[in-house]
């Protein structure tokens, strides 16, 4: 199928067609769905949701699969640089033609419905991979979970990485209301994971009113982090030792294969998959912006209070002296995660995010200092690195977070640089 418009053109559209840059529901992306026959006859599905890892874990989880010698379909939100990173299929992000050619599939569909932005990318995924006869479609929940676009689709297997605070204004003051709507993406009878060492009652709730059966971290599956790096993992009576290390830094990339081998494991029966293809995809796996080393600077996407306190850890064993850039959306806890970050890091420089969500360089500082956190404000990423870089010499670190669209700019300004 053609197009006349381009991928910009597209997305551009996108996000004027719905009056909402969210709103949660099933009720018009299921029709759209259905008018594209979306949900009859879909591959063996993998939804995972959670505050944070999921994106780690879905990368994993669709590279076993691929590992294995399954045709493998992932989509995964936000992008860092290019839309194209949300679609994936073996591997590989699609072109922008066949973007543009299931968003005219698409909008052909929706009549008058409107769609968000986010659902017109949920249904692309499902009618790309369609198109391309995936066995395994691995999908990353966006915001949520029971009302949350790729929920349309029920899974053979699901995965719940951790519940902490965030979105609230969507999901929930607490985490017994957030994770009543994370675990809306559970199935009867069909395998959950819980990989949060302490989720809270309602997840067990809704597992347990529908009959959902359960491994849980702890119970029915662990993980130990043995000298040098290699670990081991237990799946019921299955020892599996001498692991080798995640490809992505940090220890809670542990924790994520840990449960990502039990999701695969529960699946064993319809997708088998054997040990070797496990630690090939463990040391093979890529994704931007975990805890990850680019051009002498260290970028991380971490945004909520759980994630900054996984940085905060990795970022302590970095040479110091260690300078932090930051930058924020409006709607994201900056005070928490900066005064989690603060303790181990000696210089902070904030930037600023375009958008209507976004904070200028000069608003997240004032915001920073009501807590007690000194920060000098930059005009740009390339003034902020340029500062950090200078304040750390040689031999110290430069780290830069807050956002998917931070590390972005980071990335575009080391690569002008480079």
């Amino acid at each position: 199928m053609q197009t006349d418009r381009s991928l910009d053109d597209w997305l551009r559209l996108q996000e004027s067609i719905h009056p909402k840059s969210i709103e949660l529901g099933l009720d018009r992306v299921r029709r759209v769905a259905a008018r594209l026959d979306l949900l009859r006859a879909v591959p063996f599905t993998v939804t995972i949701a959670g505050t944070n890892g999921k994106g780690s874990s879905a990368t994993l989880t669709a590279d076993i699969y691929r590992a294995a010698g399954y045709r493998v379909g992932l989509y995964t939100s936000p992008h860092v640089l290019r839309y194209n990173e949300r679609v994936q299929i073996d591997g590989q992000a699609v072109a922008d033609g066949a973007l543009c050619a299931a968003f005219e599939a698409i909008d052909a569909a929706r009549g008058d419905d409107t769609l968000t932005y986010f659902e017109f990318g949920t249904l692309a995924a499902l009618w790309l991979f369609r198109a391309a006869h995936v066995e395994v479609q691995v999908l990353e929940v966006g915001l949520g979970g029971r009302l949350d676009a790729v929920n349309i689709v029920n899974a053979d297997l699901a995965l719940l990485t951790n519940v902490g605070l965030d979105h609230q204004d969507w999901l929930g003051d607490t985490r017994d209301e957030i994770g009543r709507e994370k675990a809306g993406i559970f199935r009867a009878r069909r395998p959950a994971v819980i990989v949060d060492p302490e989720p809270p009652a309602s997840v067990l709730d809704v597992a347990e009113r529908l009959e959902t059966p359960t491994l849980r971290l702890g119970r029915d599956f662990e993980y130990r982090i043995g000298p040098g790096r290699s670990w081991s993992w237990r799946g019921g009576n299955e020892w599996w030792t001498q692991l080798p290390p995640p490809a992505l830094a940090g220890p809670l990339q542990y924790r994520n294969a840990a449960g990502v081998f039990a999701l695969i494991h529960a699946g064993q029966a319809q997708r088998p998959v054997r040990r070797d293809a496990f630690e090939r995809a463990l040391q093979g796996m890529r994704l931007r912006g975990r805890c990850e080393s680019y051009r002498g600077v260290l970028l991380d996407v971490a945004h909520n209070a759980e994630a900054a306190q996984a940085f905060a850890s990795f970022l302590a064993d970095q040479p110091s002296p260690r300078a932090l850039v930051l930058g924020m959306l409006a709607d994201k806890p900056a005070e928490t995660v900066a005064t989690t970050l603060a303790p181990v890091v000696d210089q902070l420089y904030t930037v600023g995010l375009s958008g209507p969500r976004g904070l200028t360089a000069e608003a997240l500082q004032e915001r920073l200092a009501a807590t007690g956190v000194a920060a000098q404000a930059c005009d740009n990423m390339e003034s902020a690195l340029r500062e950090a870089r200078q304040a750390v010499g040689s031999a110290g670190c430069v780290a830069v977070t807050g956002s998917f669209l931070t590390v972005a700019a980071a990335i575009n300004e080391l690569d002008a640089h480079e």
